[in-house]
């Protein structure tokens, strides 16, 4: 049994985002004492839209999620890309249209860990989040390890607490990373900037689906994110408009950056499509968010001792084939499963990172590369005036590999998917 393992003593998780949550969860419905620390005071539904993956809502599903997800997400009905005219590159179902045992969601970022936030504090104890601490040190004694943390508010250290093992959940500036790595340096910019909002407007296409349109130096990408929102005949949608902006140093990436619409829309006036208003989108925002395109390399390892890596702390990635969260999820579903299966704490931590290191690292770099997205670029290469028939440009044959290759990468090819949730 896990008790065995870590007996009384909780494993300590540093971080209360998707990963850190979704941790807890199923650390707690497999029977290990959990504590989440969280630097910030309070809990605030920050950030934009995401997408879930299908192998990552299976995972929600069997934590019990899922029916709040449903009332809450739009099931993604289809990915379709376009060039910068707007014309179709390809188009696939997505979900249960594709033939997955489970939908694929379209969710804000923020609703999305709302809910993960009131199903730990539900299942493990209100207050089992706490709040205001930040890591400061740890001691791993080889038998446990001793975390301590700051009060942001008072400024006071806590007493050492103790745990059997500490996982560092704690995001692209994670405290636990850098402890390991000093030398790291900033993220790595990508030299392109994405700019987030999201726009009340009429529904488009099937009010389901998400659009990528333009190529690498120029996109934008939309999709819906609110079913109440569409229960009522029309469509939060969330967009972002990226713009290849050169080298140098980007501010740091957070959640709250806000700027004005002029620094970028006038790049996209002309985006009128038949189906679609891009100019309208952005005009029709409240606020919008500015955040650089930024990842980290790989690492040669996330484990030492009875201290890991998870999500974002481990493997930051550009956000490209929507994976950055779906991978924090996978994360935590093979942390637990290895912590349940191991009779030992050091050798779970191993067994996980090889699990999962190696996976993470090839979206990385298949990310780098622009994964899916690719197809845009290659349209833009080979037609830049536009075509008649996109298969006069990319054969049929091509396109499919592109997006096959991908889903096997990521891990949510349908025959992966539906074999991860036979086991």
């Amino acid at each position: 049994m896990t008790r065995s393992i870590t007996g009384d003593r909780p494993v300590l998780i540093v971080g209360a985002g998707i990963g850190g949550l979704t941790t807890a969860l199923a650390l707690h419905q497999a029977g290990v004492p959990v504590r989440v620390f969280e630097a910030v005071r309070a809990i605030r539904p920050l950030g934009v839209g995401i997408n879930l993956l299908p192998h990552s809502v299976r995972i929600l599903t069997d934590l019990g999620v899922g029916p709040a997800l449903a009332a809450t997400a739009i099931e993604t009905s289809a990915l379709a890309y376009f060039n910068k005219h707007g014309q179709p590159i390809w188009s696939e179902p997505r979900g249960l249209a594709a033939g997955y045992p489970v939908p694929q969601f379209s969710i804000h970022r923020g609703e999305l860990q709302w809910i993960l936030y009131q199903a730990v504090e539900a299942r493990l104890g209100s207050g089992s989040v706490l709040t205001g601490h930040e890591l400061v040190r740890w001691e791993d004694t080889g038998a446990e390890v001793r975390a301590v943390f700051v009060d942001r508010e008072t400024g006071r250290e806590s007493n050492p607490i103790r745990g059997a093992a500490l996982v560092g959940a704690d995001g692209i500036h994670s405290v636990v990373r850098r402890t390991f790595h000093p030398d790291e340096g900033p993220a790595r910019f990508s030299g392109r900037m994405l700019w987030r909002a999201v726009t009340d407007a009429e529904p488009y296409l099937d009010g389901r689906t998400m659009i990528m349109a333009g190529h690498q130096r120029q996109k934008f990408v939309a999709y819906p994110i609110s079913r109440v929102r569409a229960d009522r005949g029309r469509s939060l949608v969330n967009w972002i408009a990226e713009l290849e902006v050169g080298g140098g140093t980007p501010p740091r990436q957070d959640w709250s950056r806000e700027v004005a619409k002029e620094v970028f829309a006038p790049a996209f006036a002309s985006w009128r499509f038949d189906w679609l208003d891009v100019p309208g989108l952005i005009a029709g925002a409240e606020t919008v968010f500015e955040y650089p395109m930024v990842d980290r390399d790989p690492l040669p390892r996330w484990t030492h001792g009875r201290v890991t890596l998870l999500g974002d702390a481990a493997h930051a990635m550009y956000p490209i084939g929507s994976n950055g969260a779906s991978q924090a999820i996978l994360d935590a579903a093979a942390l637990t499963r290895r912590l349940v299966d191991s009779a030992d704490v050091e050798r779970a931590l191993e067994e996980y990172q090889d699990d999962r290191l190696g996976p993470t690292a090839e979206v990385v770099l298949a990310n780098r590369r622009n994964g899916p997205e690719q197809v845009m670029q290659i349209a833009e290469e080979r037609a830049p005036a536009g075509f008649g028939h996109i298969h006069d440009v990319i054969p049929r044959a091509e396109l499919e590999d592109i997006a096959a290759r991908y889903k096997r990468t990521a891990g949510f090819a349908p025959d992966q998917v539906r074999r991860e949730a036979a086991r």
